[in-house]
């Protein structure tokens, strides 16, 4: 599949430039030693492992002494998170060590990682986005104090007690599994497995569309907004992810009962393809009639452009895995209404070649804002306007339709024979092995039986500078660009002073996160993740 993530790309510039304000100068003739790159990511992981996991599992970024801890949100002192980069990631990365090394100690940190994933797992077989390693109940408190005054972060707003496909933290999760059995085939691997495939197939509507979160909880709703979480989701590739996992498995465990799974899933992109004048897709789209549905206050009922793009890719996929040539009939219709709902030349500028919604059934595009102060007295709205939207969600997109006509072309252009040639779909179930690493770049289904490695390697000097950089407590000091107000209670029913239009945070009362312009040196499992595939590409001949 097409990995169409967000945080999971996690292995880009972001991290190398959080890094490269640390790193020391070097000559670019400087060569690392393959024992100075050994001896680092043992005392990299040695400090993760030792002094910033909580019983196994990671946040995100902390602070050097471990007083303030953050994953999407800012986290207690007892919980970790699954989000991707955190616990499942970091699961995956000492996999990848233990591949790069032999060196028993980094499996045994997966093992530690995939342990506390195991505790936390939903009794249904998924995850949700956190987990507190003490207690329900501290979670539940977290909810009602942070999550609840996260004026952006909806998502957590409320406590469900259920698990999400959400930001592909179950996918991530339930990779993980499947490669720690595949790995030594520990029996608690299997059952931890075998639970989260059941949560994908009983999650999963009859029509093969998937639910953001599930088992269905009834929820009746905080600050006026409707639940949405039950609607069949497009939105961070909740789909995709289902079907790469599932494809996963049928190869590593030769489970033949996925493929109807597979079937399913990939067809309910063709059942939600809306009919001409609009042939295009939702964030989220109503399980029973599968037209779009909204989501979260600031995702409106409606069309996503930016979704459109990423499903048409998705269905190029589905013509590689398939050789069926009906999941690419009707992309052409779908371009052509991306180029005309496009951005008039007047708005256009970088990154806004599309607006990101339009309503159904005019075309009409609308834009975010909101008004209030936090969440107790904003809210979020939507109109015709293009000026003072929010700045922590783009009203505009940067869509590239042409390179799409492109793919599109060249895939339309072979034969169904030759096209799916090589499809893991059409190879002979449990014939091919999962990519040998995961967190060098973005891994498909397409790199089963290969290194999965990087298209280039690391300069010697990027290696170098990796290795100079870790400080004596075994740390890459890194500067952390987002931060949060701490709980201070619920705000107040009157807008306070000041113009959050366009901020990404609130006022004091709010508890999103930030960008700030002082930033501060703590510890990042994105920026360990980074410096260890540069370390581990560093190894592999």
């Amino acid at each position: 599949m097409t990995i169409k993530l967000n945080r999971r790309t996690l292995l880009s510039a972001t991290a190398a430039t959080a890094f490269a304000a640390s790193a020391p100068a070097l000559a670019e003739s400087s060569v690392p030693t393959r024992s100075s790159v050994l001896t680092a990511m043992k005392r990299a992981t040695t400090f993760m492992v030792e002094e910033a996991s909580v019983g196994g599992g990671y946040v995100w970024q902390t602070l050097p002494d471990f007083s303030r801890r953050w994953g999407e949100l800012e986290a207690s002192p007892t919980m970790i998170w699954v989000q991707p980069p955190g616990t499942a990631t970091m699961g995956h990365v000492f996999l990848d060590a233990y591949h790069a090394t032999g060196d028993e100690t980094y499996y045994t940190a997966a093992k530690s990682a995939a342990d506390a994933l195991i505790r936390g797992q939903h009794p249904s077989g998924g995850w949700n986005y956190v987990i507190d390693t003490v207690s329900e109940d501290n979670l539940k408190r977290w909810y009602e104090t942070y999550g609840q005054n996260a004026w952006r972060m909806e998502e957590f707003q409320r406590y469900y007690g259920n698990a999400t496909f959400d930001d592909a933290g179950t996918a991530e999760a339930s990779q993980l599994m499947l490669r720690m059995f595949a790995e030594k085939r520990e029996r608690r691997y299997k059952a931890a497995l075998d639970r989260a495939l059941g949560f994908v197939l009983d999650s999963q509507y009859a029509n093969g569309g998937w639910p953001q979160r599930f088992p269905h909880v009834e929820h009746a709703g905080l600050y006026g907004h409707q639940d949405y979480t039950g609607h069949i989701t497009f939105n961070d590739d909740v789909a995709g992810e289902n079907l790469k996992f599932l494809i996963y498995a049928y190869q590593v465990l030769g489970e033949p009962r996925l493929l109807d799974a597979v079937q399913r899933g990939m067809d309910i992109f063709v059942a939600t393809q809306q009919p001409a004048p609009q042939p295009a897709w939702g964030l989220q789209h109503f399980a029973d009639t599968l037209k779009p549905a909204g989501a979260r206050t600031y995702e409106p009922q409606g069309f996503a452009t930016h979704t459109t793009a990423t499903n048409l890719r998705s269905m190029m996929d589905f013509y590689r895995l398939t050789g069926d040539r009906k999941y690419i009939a009707r992309i052409p219709e779908a371009l052509d209404w991306l180029d005309a709902v496009a951005t008039p030349p007047a708005l256009r500028g970088p990154g806004r070649t599309h607006p990101t919604f339009v309503l159904e059934g005019s075309n009409t595009p609308v834009y975010i804002h909101r008004r209030g102060s936090n969440v107790v007295n904003g809210e979020y709205f939507y109109d015709a306007s293009p000026t003072d939207v929010v700045g922590h969600y783009g009203s505009f997109r940067n869509l590239d339709t042409a390179a799409i006509r492109a793919e599109y072309a060249a895939a339309a252009a072979l034969s169904p024979e030759d096209v799916s040639r090589g499809s893991p779909l059409k190879a002979r179930m449990g014939t091919l092995a999962l990519p040998r690493y995961f967190t060098l770049r973005d891994v498909s289904v397409w790199d089963m039986g290969s290194d999965a490695r990087r298209a280039t390697e690391p300069a010697a000097a990027r290696v170098t500078s990796v290795v100079a950089a870790l400080n004596a407590r075994g740390y890459w000091p890194s500067l952390l660009t987002t931060t949060s107000n701490p709980f201070i209670g619920d705000g107040p029913t009157i807008p306070t002073g000041g113009e959050y239009r366009t901020t990404r945070v609130g006022d004091v009362w709010d508890t999103s996160p930030w960008t700030t312009d002082t930033p501060v040196e703590g510890v990042s499992t994105q920026v360990y993740i980074r410096n260890m595939g540069d370390l581990i590409e560093a190894l592999i001949d």
